[in-house]
């Protein structure tokens, strides 16, 4: 196991915008963020399961892949990685965190994010060198670059702490009981529409809705969320960078739903009726 600290690269406020800030207006604490990368297992499938943990100081958080309205999403780049073919993310349950009129959702304190290697070679080592770029905020915001560099190894036996991470990832649509959904879509001015529609009557009543699309360039607004006894529907606008209606992939469009006691998540919508 490595150890290794962030570097500070830009001091900003929390909220709309992240607007910097000088250095002096507030102390910067050096060590508000540390990452571990933990070996894990070789799967049946071939791949290698491992985890980042980002320890971060008393009271700070660190955001979603989806991190809300002034978040800062993570970034992963792996290309200083050896015989690595691609690295599959697998994301706990975050909270949801509402603080001076705004929503975020993230992680506070620490965070173990589980990470499938797949290797290029099987029968070669595999190394793991990345740059992680993410946002750690308190009463201010930091853009922090953290660079990975380590040899990959496997474990006899499976971790504990990797497979608890595993074990707080969202539920499926059917162990969630939620059924029935549908997405209707209509264009607008500047993109899209889309309102979800499913029938979800163990969710909770003042939890929340995330829609997503795998494309980070299409800004998808915070979800406005209706209950009609078990029926819940979600709406979104989507709009692109050419700010127009544009041809949507059901497939693509990923749900989760958030709360203090459940989280679903659904890769795909269906059209309406």
């Amino acid at each position: 196991m490595t150890r290794f600290t962030a570097l500070m690269t830009t001091v900003a406020l929390c909220g709309a915008g992240l607007t910097a800030v000088p250095a002096s207006a507030q102390a910067v604490n050096d060590n508000v963020i540390s990452l571990d990368l933990l070996n894990g297992w070789a799967t049946e499938d071939g791949t290698v399961m491992a985890a980042l943990r980002f320890d971060l100081a008393p009271g700070w958080k660190t955001y979603w892949r989806a991190p809300g309205e002034s978040g800062i999403p993570p970034q992963f780049d792996w290309t200083g990685s050896d015989n690595i073919a691609g690295a599959e993310i697998h994301w706990p349950t975050p909270s949801v965190f509402e603080e001076n009129g705004l929503r975020t959702i993230g992680y506070k304190n620490q965070l173990v994010l589980p990470v499938e290697f797949t290797p290029v070679d099987r029968s070669k080592p595999m190394s793991v060198g990345a740059d992680v770029a993410l946002g750690v905020c308190q009463d201010i915001c930091l853009p922090v670059t953290i660079s990975v560099h380590s040899d990959l190894d496997q474990a006899p036996t499976q971790s504990g702490v990797i497979k608890s991470a595993l074990a707080d990832m969202p539920v499926s649509a059917k162990a969630g009981r939620l059924s029935n959904l549908s997405c209707a879509v209509e264009p607008i001015s500047d993109g899209l529409r889309v309102t979800a529609t499913m029938s979800a009557p163990n969710f909770a009543t003042d939890g929340i809705a995330v829609l997503e699309l795998p494309d980070p360039d299409i800004w998808v607004s915070e979800a406005m969320v209706k209950r009609d006894g078990a029926t819940m529907t979600a709406t979104v606008d989507m709009v692109p960078p050419t700010a127009a209606p544009f041809a949507l992939d059901r497939s693509d469009i990923r749900i989760t739903l958030l709360s203090s006691a459940q989280a679903i998540d659904v890769l795909g919508c269906p059209a309406a009726g």
